[in-house]
């Protein structure tokens, strides 16, 4: 079944076994007893994903990829954020009701400009080379709210980080317990800096040509046939197609490619004494 649960899809996956002495290691260090914030592979689903009609925002592969594309930690203890508008860090306060959470636990304003912050209770270490992008969980909206984004070398650095919320206007937004508050995500030092960006026009390269206007003129095949299925009777499959080429790995006439990914299987953290 596919992702919104009605129809068979076939995927070209890529098995890659992989060595384990060879596979990368992503650290989690953290000081006794094991925090309440916990770090676990993102999810797939989200729940506006699954409110659309007929999940239809489940048959964007692009998003259900990304929505896993790294491992989040989640809040440990439900709070409510509430900002004056005031610039100054006691503008914000931060409301954990009648049992905060201890408070090396609990997020707190210290930049101001409706800012809070949470402190991660881990040292989080990668291979050499590799750097840590720690962003707002992927494909997940917020109102009144945006996570800020950093970048860490924490494959040398001896200093946690903070992540970083900022209220987009004067208001209150309320973080739950087990709602994600971080993401993060490795990334191989100079690999982005490795590229070569290039303008060209596309009646350079034959097939990417061909298979551009193809993939257009199926799409507007579809937007015809739904537009005249709203005026017809007994057309309900037409209203109901989606293009799913990309979701089945081929391209529009039906050759499929020659690796395609459909899901994300992220280890989850173990415990390292017990693994071996």
């Amino acid at each position: 079944m596919d992702e919104n649960g009605s129809r068979p899809v076939r995927a070209l996956e890529a098995e890659l076994p992989l060595d384990e002495r060879a596979r990368p290691e992503l650290i989690a260090y953290y000081r006794p007893p094991l925090p309440a914030t916990r770090i676990e592979p993102a999810s797939r689903w989200r729940d506006w994903m699954n409110a659309t009609t007929e999940r239809y925002a489940n048959r964007c592969l692009p998003l259900l990829m990304a929505n896993e594309a790294g491992w989040v930690l989640l809040n440990a203890h439900r709070f409510e954020a509430t900002w004056s508008g005031d610039d100054h860090a006691a503008g914000l306060t931060i409301d954990y009701g009648a049992a905060p959470p201890p408070p090396n636990e609990r997020s707190d304003s210290t930049f101001g400009y409706g800012i809070f912050t949470f402190r991660i209770p881990y040292l989080l270490r990668t291979p050499p080379g590799w750097n840590l992008l720690a962003r707002g969980p992927a494909n997940w909206p917020r109102d009144g709210v945006a996570a800020l984004e950093g970048l860490v070398e924490t494959d040398w650095s001896v200093a946690t980080f903070t992540m970083n919320w900022k209220l987009t206007r004067p208001g209150t937004v309320v973080f739950d317990a087990g709602d994600p508050i971080c993401m993060v995500v490795p990334q191989r030092r100079g690999e982005l800096e490795s590229f070569r960006p290039l303008l060209r026009g596309a009646e350079s390269d034959p097939g990417a040509d061909s298979g551009w206007q193809a993939f257009r003129n199926s799409r507007h095949e579809l937007q015809v046939k739904k537009f005249i299925a709203e005026y017809l009777p007994g057309r309900d499959a037409d209203r109901q197609a989606w293009e799913s080429d990309y979701f089945r790995g081929r391209v529009p006439g039906g050759e499929a490619a020659a690796v395609h990914q459909t899901k994300l299987r992220l280890a989850a953290f173990e415990d390292a004494e017990t693994a071996g």
